[in-house]
């Protein structure tokens, strides 16, 4: 199977979600986190450095669950066009929700 090369856009999505995530996260242990959402922390750790930049919805559903997140949040936030601006969401745009 060849993979094809992430866009830039899938990469800054992805970057966004990590510091969605991280910020999330807080001052809980990587570990901790990582543990109960079921996944490695190695994956986490990917997924908050922006190593990884799509990766699977049942991941990040479990790590956003994990963390009080809806994934109406993650899914605007990770959307918004200047990872700075990243906070808490609390309305997606129309049209551009996730199911939980």
């Amino acid at each position: 199977m060849v993979r094809l090369p992430h866009t830039p856009a899938e990469v800054e999505r992805g970057q966004r979600l990590g510091v969605l995530l991280r910020r999330a996260r807080g001052e809980r242990p990587l570990m901790t986190t990582a543990l109960d959402a079921c996944v490695s922390p190695e994956t986490l750790r990917k997924i908050e450095s922006g190593r990884v930049a799509t990766p699977a919805f049942s991941t990040i559903a479990a790590i956003a669950g994990v963390l009080g997140l809806s994934l109406d949040q993650v899914w605007a936030e990770i959307n918004r066009a200047d990872p700075s601006a990243a906070s808490t969401a609390s309305v997606s745009a129309p049209g551009e929700r996730l199911a939980s």
